[in-house]
């Protein structure tokens, strides 16, 4: 639904700008407003909107500023009454609500400012209202002021009581603007470049860096607001501000260091945070009946593929219906926020706001722009903008590949420019987040396969990595995952990265692997090129993600698969006695898996390793649900091994290769 911009918005969240404080003597009282009233007056008026506002209110301040400059020389001499008192408390509670009005419209988005600034003007004359109230009832002849001092006051007094709200002309006159340029854009008037140059310039942007920085500045707005109307209105703006860049500014020429987003690569994501199957950021996390918790899309296609078990404790499932977990994802979205990433990137997350049709609008008229410019010789700037692009919401992830701009990027991936191929499959990842898409880039000619060879020999890492976390989107799809898997080079290539690629990039192939082997036809390629060799050298840089490969591997694998994992025993043994709670828990149902499935020799092994006995006491004893129960067989499997029973598991496991110096792997020593 079309938002109205020229009416009111409601306030966005804050926390309180003032906090009780403690009682403060009455010179430190003097001194405390002393150095506010300073600090005011040396703040700079606001520069493009509601300047006459802001240095109006400034400049009072500077008058009372110089009031207690003689306020302070007396300090220790004054003992205030209780009226006295009370009047420079509210006095200093009136203070800080000033500094925190310019100082937030300092800050804050100048478009937001502009279509609020009714709203904004009323707070200003509202703050000159209070300063005035304190000032009438201020007992002035307590003090002892100088003749000079009494009169600022009495000119203070009378400048605050005939102060009126008001509204800069210019300012009114440049708001409408705005909001007519957006309302053309619902009928598909495309704005005229000497209307938005205009705009821009009175708004203080001359360049494609602060228009880049009003975006950011809206981006958070929208995070800031609380309820989808003013979200769409912030959205409008975006769109305006996007097409502006483009057309007035052209494409950007992306930084020589510009690294993608921060995601799988870049940020340490709370384990509580990941969900268990694919141990990516939940976008949806639910609860099952057993009380774990998972992102949907994930327990969807797990319970969609046949199985009526929980992933994590194998305990069946009493029904299977899904309960949002809505307090967890209000923390998820709070530390996305903190570490500025776009919730959004991950699903829906609450934080996008409905489409309105004018961002809408503005978005096609962006890609339309942005895919006439792919012709050009030096397009690198052009793809940089659709990556950009791509990433920031569903809406433009649809409008770009319904433009066809799949297949125009395809050709960039062979490219012999490294940037432009990293801008490249960084664009076609992000338009893989959006489910419709997987399917446009699995049907596009050369685009699977394109991927496939950044992947194995992209000309930086980073292409590498995006490609693998490319692979990993496309695994979202069950169908998808079965195709990929039975593709030598994505298996290959995938395990390479994971053994050869700085930590970042081995991340986000292990991530792609753990998605993969949840077919269980594609464990084997996978153990035939060395991912459990892939896995033990990444235990120590990344843990989590390394026992959660292996714990796939042996779980969905056969006796090849454990056979492989032999001579990571004593790794899992080392991570189940130093490890995070989930990666113990992790570790030590991998090694009851081995045990159920690998027999006497396995279990020999693992009772090598020293001090395990105490490391299974402690997880029984203090470590999760789940870490206890498995720990507990684990007791089990040593006591029975210890006694000579071997009946149990021997019925089992039939047969058992275990690896030898000259048998897939040397056990570890």
């Amino acid at each position: 639904m079309a938002v109205t911009l020229d009416s009111a918005f409601p306030a966005r969240k804050r926390r309180p700008l003032v906090v009780d404080s403690p009682k403060l003597s009455d010179a430190k009282l003097t001194r405390s407003l002393f150095l506010a009233s300073h600090e005011i007056a040396s703040m700079q008026p606001l520069r493009f909107i509601l300047r006459p506002n802001s240095l109006s209110l400034i400049r009072k301040v500077k008058i009372l500023a110089s009031v207690f400059d003689e306020l302070l020389l007396r300090s220790q001499l004054l003992v205030y009454s209780q009226s006295a008192q009370l009047c420079f408390e509210e006095m200093q509670i009136v203070m800080q609500r000033i500094k925190s009005l310019i100082d937030d419209c300092s800050r804050v988005s100048k478009l937001w400012l502009l279509l609020q600034i009714d709203i904004v003007a009323f707070n200003f004359h509202e703050l000159l209202t209070d300063l005035s109230t304190v000032l009438d009832i201020l007992p002035v002849h307590e003090f002892d002021l100088s003749n000079d001092a009494q009169d600022l006051i009495s000119l203070l007094r009378k400048q605050c009581s005939d102060s009126v709200q008001f509204v800069d002309a210019r300012d009114h006159a440049l708001r409408r603007k705005v909001t007519d340029t957006i309302a053309g854009i619902k009928h598909q008037i495309s704005p005229d470049h000497s209307s938005l140059i205009e705009i821009f310039n009175d708004l203080g942007f001359t360049d494609s860096a602060s228009l880049t920085d009003e975006i950011q500045r809206l981006e958070d707005e929208i995070q800031d607001q609380i309820d989808d109307r003013s979200k769409s209105a912030a959205a409008s703006l975006i769109g305006l501000v996007r097409y502006s860049k483009c057309v007035l500014y052209g494409p950007s020429t992306p930084a020589p260091d510009f690294r993608r987003h921060q995601s799988l690569s870049d940020a340490n994501i709370p384990a509580d945070f990941r969900c268990p199957i694919t141990l990516e950021l939940m976008r949806d996390p639910v609860v099952v009946s057993t009380g774990q918790t998972y992102d949907r899309e994930s327990i969807d296609l797990w319970i969609q593929s046949g199985h009526n078990t929980c992933p994590k404790t194998g305990q069946v499932l009493k029904h299977t219906s899904l309960i949002p977990n809505r307090a967890l994802k209000n923390l998820i979205v709070l530390w996305c926020r903190d570490q500025k990433i776009p919730f959004e990137l991950y699903g829906d997350g609450g934080g996008e706001p409905a489409p309105c049709k004018e961002a809408v609008e503005f978005t096609k008229m962006i890609v339309s722009f942005l895919i006439e410019k792919l012709s050009l010789a030096d397009s690198n700037g052009v793809v940089f903008e659709l990556r950009a692009l791509a990433k920031s919401d569903t809406v433009a992830r649809a409008c770009i590949a319904e433009a066809g701009a799949i297949p125009k990027l395809v050709r960039f991936l062979a490219t012999e420019c490294p940037s432009l191929q990293i801008n490249a499959v960084t664009t076609i990842l992000n338009l893989s987040i959006l489910e419709q898409n997987k399917t446009r880039i699995m049907e596009t000619d050369g685009a699977l396969n394109g991927v496939i060879e950044v992947l194995r020999s992209g000309a930086t890492w980073e292409a590498k990595a995006n490609a693998a976390a490319t692979l990993f989107s496309l695994a979202g799809v069950s169908a998808y995952r079965r195709r990929l898997g039975r593709k030598a080079r994505v298996v290959s290539g995938l395990v390479d990265l994971a053994k050869q690629g700085p930590t970042s990039s081995k991340r986000d192939a292990l991530v792609a692997i753990l998605n993969l082997v949840a077919e269980r036809e594609n464990v084997g390629r996978f153990v035939e090129a060395g991912v459990m060799e892939a896995a033990g050298d990444a235990f120590q840089e990344l843990p989590e993600e390394a026992v959660a490969v292996v714990e796939a591997v042996v779980r969905r694998g056969g006796l090849m698969a454990v056979s492989a994992a032999f001579s990571l025993i004593r790794l899992l043994g080392e991570v189940m006695r130093e490890g995070a709670d989930t990666t113990r828990e992790s570790a030590a149902a991998t090694l009851v898996t081995m045990c159920r499935k690998g027999g006497s020799e396995l279990v020999a092994e693992m009772a090598a390793i020293p001090g395990i006995e105490r490391v299974i006491w402690e997880m029984i004893g203090a470590g999760t649900a789940r870490g206890g129960r498995k720990a507990a067989s684990l007791m089990r499997y040593l006591r029975r091994w210890a006694a000579g029973d071997t009946h149990d598991t021997a019925a089992e496991t039939q047969s058992i290769v275990v690896p030898t110096p000259s048998r897939i792997f040397s056990p570890v020593l």
